[in-house]
């Protein structure tokens, strides 16, 4: 045996992962027409997926926690979009950016510490397509 044991994560899990990553649904299986089959780097990720020593699996499961806490507060930034200042309190301007920009930065981490490259949905920093 390699050292390697298959790893826990339920299906929910992948998913999460595989989203996190900026890679596209995985689908029903192997047959068929599966967008991740032609991605050299999906398939890189499934493998790991499948393959992790017990203390990546660890490593992986605070990743994907941590970045549920961060996605889990972006959409309460719209409870602030209608008030630039209220009192002594003002509104960060930016907060919906920034928050973006925290949560793209770990999921650019997640992806390194898997060795794979961010996923089409996840995109380059800086880069911008115009058609």
């Amino acid at each position: 045996m390699s050292g390697t044991v298959a790893t826990p994560f339920t299906d929910a899990q992948k998913a999460d992962i595989r989203r996190f990553c900026g890679y596209p649904a995985y689908g029903a299986g192997d047959a068929g027409f599966n967008s991740w089959r032609f991605f050299q780097a999906y398939g890189t990720l499934e493998y790991r997926l499948n393959n992790l020593a017990p203390a990546e699996a660890a490593v992986v499961l605070q990743y994907i926690s941590t970045l549920a806490t961060i996605e889990a507060v972006i959409p309460a930034t719209s409870d602030n979009l209608d008030t630039e200042s209220a009192a002594a309190w003002t509104h960060n301007a930016d907060e919906l950016k920034d928050r973006l920009s925290l949560f793209d930065g770990w999921r650019r981490r997640f992806c390194g510490f898997l060795g794979v490259p961010p996923g089409p949905a996840l995109g380059q920093p800086g880069i911008q397509l115009v058609v």
